[in-house]
């Protein structure tokens, strides 16, 4: 039985012999080289982007077995690598639930790639970091030639210019590590791409292909722009959970307050305050208890008390952007044909959606700033309050109390 902390020495031995003795002459991409490489990225772009040990294990076992299955297949070779995955691993008793990661990381490389958490997107990106390297060409060239085999068809360089064309136009790194470290280099072998592309143009039909190329390239970089990238859609999911987790601890301490000034009040009420006539001295430390929880629990409320505003929007307001949609009290009265015209109309304007999104924010923070002012209000009167009443109620009995008759 093999130790789990050796599983991925095991995977690398047997991926190297597969990998060495029984893959096909004519895959020359997908090869033991190619593996190595998806591994040892695996690993940088796994740490850089900080998986645990345990989740590293499971990406790289995943990285050795990813084209194992182009020893068998050509088509859907992910999944005959997954079921050749599984199967080692049950012979070597790895745990089922690490087993099934393993054969989720490698399905996630399948084009096109659709990873559904971190482990699954370095790997992806370790499978196609030569977007963003120097030896781009060298290793497109080796892709190329293997299709070509492969397909049983030629694969003229033209049509290879174009599919790396729209294929690299079309791909985006999923770790912010990757973006950053490869992002830039992959622009860079884009417009390479592009330079080669138009050399080899001629003829006026050659001219009418290029155009509609550069209509679609425009179409998609427009495409781009309207989409957010994912450090940016990490910032805003992120910021607004925050604000919603502080404004829910807001909520939570005004709640508090509320709760201990009630019973405090209940107490007097139900007991104190029947018993002045006996005592009459307690009146003034009473009545500065009363007002004390009073003033705390309106601060509280008030805290807590939530603005609705009138509800609606006109499509003047959508084409001058002033309305977020985003926040409800600026749609809740209007009717849903309207509204999705208008949802509609901000989807087409990337500047509209980032200026609704930071306007979310930001009112978000000035209700947080409104709630947590009248909390500190209402803690402050609390603290100093209780503080005096219960010093009243000391000098009261101490030097005002009433003799008791004998």
């Amino acid at each position: 039985m093999a130790k789990s902390s050796s599983i991925v020495d095991l995977s690398q031995a047997y991926a190297k012999d597969i990998l060495s003795t029984k893959l096909p002459e004519e895959i020359l991409y997908h090869s033991l080289e190619h593996t190595i490489g998806v591994v040892e990225a695996v690993e940088l772009i796994g740490k850089e982007s900080g998986l645990t040990d345990e989740q590293l294990e499971i990406a790289t076992v995943a990285g050795w077995f990813h084209d194992l299955g182009y020893s068998e297949t050509m088509e859907a070779h992910e999944e005959r690598s997954a079921e050749m995955a599984l199967a080692f691993l049950d012979k070597h008793h790895y745990a089922s639930e690490k087993a099934d990661q393993v054969k989720a990381c490698i399905l996630a490389t399948t084009m096109p790639q659709n990873p559904q958490n971190l482990m699954e997107q370095v790997i992806c990106d370790a499978d196609l970091m030569h977007l963003g390297t120097e030896d781009y060409f060298e290793k497109s060239n080796l892709l190329h030639k293997e299709m070509s085999h492969t397909q049983g068809e030629k694969i003229s360089k033209k049509q290879w210019m174009k599919m790396n064309q729209t294929f690299i136009g079309e791909h985006q790194f999923f770790t912010e590590y990757a973006q950053k470290t490869f992002g830039e280099k992959e622009q860079e072998n884009l417009k390479e791409v592009e330079k080669k592309l138009k050399e080899m143009k001629g003829g006026k039909e050659s001219e009418k292909l290029q155009r509609k190329i550069e209509e679609l390239q425009l179409k998609l970089q427009k495409t781009k722009e309207l989409t957010p990238t994912r450090g940016i859609e990490t910032m805003f999911r992120l910021t607004s959970k925050n604000h919603l987790d502080l404004s829910g601890m807001a909520d939570n301490k005004a709640n508090i307050m509320i709760s201990i000034n009630s019973i405090i009040l209940s107490v007097l009420v139900s007991v104190i305050l029947r018993k002045l006539e006996e005592y009459p001295h307690l009146m003034i430390p009473s009545l500065i208890m009363t007002i004390v929880c009073l003033i705390t629990i309106v601060f509280a409320i008030l805290a807590t008390r939530p603005n609705v505003s009138r509800g609606k929007f006109t499509r003047d307001d959508i084409h001058q952007k002033k309305t977020n949609l985003l926040f409800f009290g600026n749609f809740h009265s209007m009717d849903l044909p309207d509204y999705e015209w208008g949802m509609k109309e901000m989807l087409k304007d990337a500047n509209y959606l980032y200026s609704s999104l930071i306007r979310d924010i930001y009112f978000l923070g000035v209700v947080l700033g409104k709630k947590y002012k009248l909390l500190r209000i209402s803690y402050t009167v609390f603290m100093f309050g209780f503080v005096i009443s219960i010093l009243s109620f000391v000098i009261a009995e101490v030097f005002f109390k009433a003799p008791y008759p004998y």
